[in-house]
């Protein structure tokens, strides 16, 4: 899961991602990083810590960290926030098959809105992300069959 800081929107998908699969008793890793290096080793924001809680997922043990090229090796999907960090994700593969892990969380070209300016956003992106996981975790379950 990967966003600009790692501190709003990736976590907030690691996290409901990690406890989802957890309920289903699947050994998947789930990690989270960002594009961007100012947040490294900071918890996530206090308000997606906040909105996680209150939804019952438990964020605050989680540190921002940089996405960096050799991610490409450790997982088989890479899913993105939004279009810009796609492109910064982009251009760090080297290969076809690293460019075909790299996709946006949200189906249909759609965006995770970054709520980092706008407290009243934090809700809404975390019912989105948790929709979403939702989703993803039984899209993922029968491409594996």
């Amino acid at each position: 899961m990967v966003c600009l800081g790692n501190i709003c929107r990736s976590p907030l998908a690691e996290g409901v991602v990690r406890q989802l699969i957890a309920k289903e008793n699947l050994d998947w890793e789930v990690a989270s990083a960002g594009t961007g290096d100012w947040h490294v080793g900071q918890p996530a924001d206090r308000r997606s810590i906040a909105v996680a809680r209150h939804h019952g997922y438990d964020i605050s043990a989680q540190r921002a960290r940089l996405f960096q090229q050799r991610h490409f090796e450790e997982f088989d999907h890479i899913l993105v926030m939004d279009k810009s960090n796609l492109r910064n994700v982009l251009n760090l593969a080297l290969t076809e098959e690293q460019r075909q892990k790299v996709a946006l969380f949200l189906k249909d070209g759609q965006e995770v809105t970054d709520p980092y300016f706008d407290d009243k956003l934090f809700n809404p992106v975390f019912l989105t992300i948790e929709d979403r996981a939702k989703e993803l975790i039984v899209e993922l379950i029968h491409s594996r069959k």
